[in-house]
């Protein structure tokens, strides 16, 4: 008689082990519980890892064997990437609209630590909307310094509209300047060039470096055409002495 392989026999648990019979479906071997033990192993370790610092990690990965090793790098990653996110200056790059509840937290506190520009506005005036949307490109091309704006007689209580727009410009936790109305800025004339040249000068926004380099090399360029100038001179005249 044929030997039923799916019964269970002693003779066929001994046929299975020697690996002569396949495995009943559904069946849970020893191996399968080993791994089992160490995918729930690997999933509590993983929970602790993102708990560790860097320097903890890097103690790890010294003890660690291969596949803990390859969970360690990608944590250590990981951290390395969510602490360069936080150092990162270039953090903005957008107008928040605040409220005047959020004033104090938003760009009084703010500034503490970053630049902020606070735009006072309201819709219905043209010189408004027009230099909300120069600060919006303004903002993204400078996005260490932080732009909010805020409606003028909300933030200050009967804020008159002939003031209107107003930047303050906080630093340091204290108002540095404040421009009333857009008439230094060109009026209805104004670019986004003409906010970033008065934000540069209070000291709200640095020139970038690919754009202070080009600065430099014009500077440096403008130098040496001159001195090329003015010994060309200085030639031109020795040879009339002769």
């Amino acid at each position: 008689m044929a030997n039923n392989h799916d019964e269970d026999t002693e003779w066929n648990d001994i046929l299975r082990a020697k690996g002569i019979i396949p495995q009943k479906e559904g069946q849970i071997t020893e191996a399968d519980i080993i791994d089992m033990i160490d995918e729930a192993i690997l999933k509590r370790d993983a929970k602790n890892y993102e708990q560790k610092t860097v320097d903890e990690l890097d103690e790890l990965l010294e003890e660690g064997g291969e596949e803990e090793e390859r969970m360690l790098m990608e944590y250590r990653q990981q951290r390395l990437n969510q602490m360069r996110q936080e150092m990162s200056e270039d953090k903005f790059g957008e107008i928040q609209h605040i409220y005047k509840t959020d004033f104090i937290r938003e760009v009084s506190d703010a500034s503490k630590d970053v630049w902020v520009v606070a735009f006072l506005y309201k819709e219905s005036i043209p010189v408004c909307k027009l230099m909300g949307a120069h600060l919006a490109t303004v903002a993204a091309r400078n996005k260490s310094t932080k732009f909010v704006k805020i409606i003028g007689d909300q933030c200050i209580p009967n804020y008159p509209d002939r003031n209107l727009p107003t930047l303050l410009i906080y630093g340091h936790g204290d108002v540095k300047a404040q421009l009333v109305g857009a008439s230094q800025l060109g009026g209805l004339n104004m670019k986004p060039e003409d906010i970033e040249a008065y934000l540069r000068r209070v000291g709200a926004i640095k020139l970038p470096e690919s754009r202070s380099s080009k600065t430099e090399e014009v500077k440096q360029s403008s130098i040496r055409s001159s001195a090329i100038a003015a010994l060309s001179d200085d030639d031109e005249y020795d040879s009339d002495e002769y």
